[in-house]
C-alpha cells in the first residue's frame, strides 16, 4: 500500500484510536503499599517525561527512534515505568494489567506488520499497589487488569527501552481538564523517589485533517502554538497552562480535541515540588503539523 492511501485509511479510521478505552472497576484490594525506599531503588529522583509519541509507523522513521533511544539512555536507569497515553481516558482513574498480557492494537488501516509488534516488558504490580495508595485520596481507583499497552505506551518504549527489560503500567487519564491533571501530576510525584519513571505521551499539537505526510514546512498556528507551549512548559507556568484553551495562539486548529495534550498537564504536576528545569530533548515538526516537541522536567 501506498503511503498516500496508507494514511488515507488510517484517517478514516481515527476514530479507533481511542477503541479499548473501557473500565472495569473490581474494586479489588490494593495489596501492598510500598515499593523499595529510595535507598534501595537504582537511582535518585528519577526526572518526568512528556513525549510526543507518534503514530505506528514511528519504527520507521530512523531519525525520531534514535533521538527517543537516546535521550533514554541519558536518563537514570529506571526501576519502572508509569505511563499515562492519550489513548486511555477513563474516570475514575483506573489502572491497566499488571503482567505480561497482549498490546492493544489500537489502529487499523495499517499493514500488518505494524500490529504484528510486541513489547513483553514485565508487569509491575508493586508499582500498581503504590499508585492506588497515591491515588486514592482523590476518589476510588478502577481497574482493567486485561488491558494491555496501548500504542502511546508501547510505541515509544520500543524505542526508548528496546529490549523491553523494564517493568511497565499504564494508568488511565481520568480527566481533560488541566487543574485536574496538574493535581494528579502532584499525587504521582512521590513515585520518581522511587526509582519511577512517569511519562505523559501525547502530542502538543494533534489535528489530523491537517497531516501532510509528504513534509514541507508547518502552518503559522501550528509553530505559534509550539512555541507558546515551550514558553509556558519552560516557565513551569500553571496558570497559563490551565488557560490554554483561551490563550495559546493557533489552539483551536492545534487541538480540535483535546486528549493528546492532556497527558503535559500531569507531566508538569509531578514537576511543581521542587525546584527543576524544563528542558526540550525532541524539537522539530513531523506529519507536517505535529510538533515532536517532548518535555523533560528534571
Amino acid at each position: 500500500m501506498q503511503r498516500r492511501a496508507l494514511i488515507q485509511s488510517a484517517l478514516a479510521g481515527g476514530a479507533a484510536l481511542l477503541a479499548g478505552c473501557g473500565r472495569d472497576a473490581t474494586g479489588r484490594e490494593p495489596g501492598s503499599t510500598t515499593m523499595q525506599t529510595t535507598a534501595e531503588s537504582r537511582a535518585g529522583r528519577m526526572p518526568v517525561l512528556f513525549l510526543a509519541h507518534g503514530s505506528p509507523l514511528l519504527r520507521d522513521d530512523a531519525r525520531w527512534v534514535d533521538e527517543l533511544g537516546r535521550w533514554a539512555r541519558a536518563l537514570p536507569r529506571p526501576r519502572a515505568v508509569l505511563v499515562l497515553s492519550a489513548h486511555w481516558l477513563d474516570a475514575p482513574l483506573s489502572v491497566g494489567a499488571t503482567r505480561p498480557v497482549p498490546l492493544l492494537h489500537d489502529f487499523y488501516g495499517f499493514p500488518r506488520r505494524y500490529s504484528e509488534v510486541r513489547y513483553p516488558a514485565p508487569g509491575a504490580p508493586e508499582l500498581a499497589a503504590r499508585v492506588r495508595v497515591l491515588a486514592a485520596a482523590a476518589g476510588p481507583v478502577g481497574e482493567d487488569p486485561e488491558r494491555g499497552l496501548d500504542h502511546g505506551a508501547y510505541v515509544p518504549l520500543v524505542a526508548m527501552y528496546p529490549e523491553a527489560d523494564v517493568p511497565v503500567l499504564q494508568v488511565s487519564l481520568p480527566s481533560l481538564e488541566p487543574a485536574e491533571l496538574v493535581a494528579l501530576g502532584r499525587r504521582l510525584a512521590p513515585l520518581r523517589d522511587e526509582g519511577v519513571l512517569v511519562v505523559g505521551s501525547g502530542f502538543l499539537t494533534h489535528n489530523m485533517r491537517a497531516v501532510a505526510w509528504d513534509g514541507g514546512a508547518p502552518p503559522s498556528w501550528a509553530t505559534d502554538f509550539d512555541a507558546w507551549c515551550a514558553e509556558v512548559l519552560a516557565a513551569r507556568d500553571v496558570d497559563r497552562l490551565a488557560r490554554y484553551r483561551e490563550l495559546a495562539p493557533g489552539v483551536r486548529q492545534a487541538l480540535p480535541t483535546h486528549e493528546h495534550f492532556a497527558p503535559v498537564a500531569v507531566a508538569l504536576g509531578a514537576s511543581l515540588d521542587h525546584a527543576e528545569r524544563a528542558s526540550f530533548p525532541i524539537e522539530g515538526f513531523t506529519y507536517g503539523s505535529f510538533t515532536k516537541r517532548s518535555v523533560q522536567f528534571g
